[in-house]
């Protein structure tokens, strides 16, 4: 009985090791999917997001083409457009917005300006041009040139 009750508190101590060994320490993330944005008009969007964004579309089930818009953002990622935005999108570039890399950002500079989107364009502490600009629904958008 005395081994036992000396062994009582090795046993519990394996046990307890091998219990927190089994349980997950994380998510176990392993990339990013899509992100989801709610607009208030799905063709209005979709036009900004192919002709402005540059994004390609992809095919929608023939059941949720009114409510969907689904783009490619690249290595497996997508952007889906929800219909059914009744608020107003509050956005500043100080809090909540969208940093995207672009090649050459006074070639960005030039499209927006011959699109008509109106940006504000900003130097960076560390001296990286940076450009915010809106989506129809106010969701913002920041280009960063991609350091070469």
């Amino acid at each position: 009985m005395k081994r036992f009750v000396l062994l009582l508190p090795v046993l519990f101590l394996t046990m307890a090791s091998a219990f927190a060994q089994s349980q997950p320490t994380s998510l176990g993330i392993a990339g990013h999917n899509h992100l989801a944005l709610q607009v208030s008009d799905i063709q209005v969007s979709a036009r900004f997001f192919r002709d402005i964004m540059g994004l390609k579309p992809i095919a929608v089930p023939d059941n949720l083409k009114a409510i969907r818009a689904w783009f490619d953002i690249g290595n497996g990622q997508q952007i889906h457009l929800l219909a059914g935005r009744t608020a107003p999108v509050v956005h500043d570039k100080n809090g909540s917005h969208f940093a995207i890399f672009v090649d050459d950002i006074a070639q960005s500079e030039q499209f927006l300006t011959q699109k008509g989107i109106k940006f504000h364009k900003q130097v960076r502490f560390d001296g990286v041009v940076q450009i915010y600009f809106p989506d129809p629904d106010g969701y913002l958008f920041e280009l960063n040139e991609k350091k070469k």
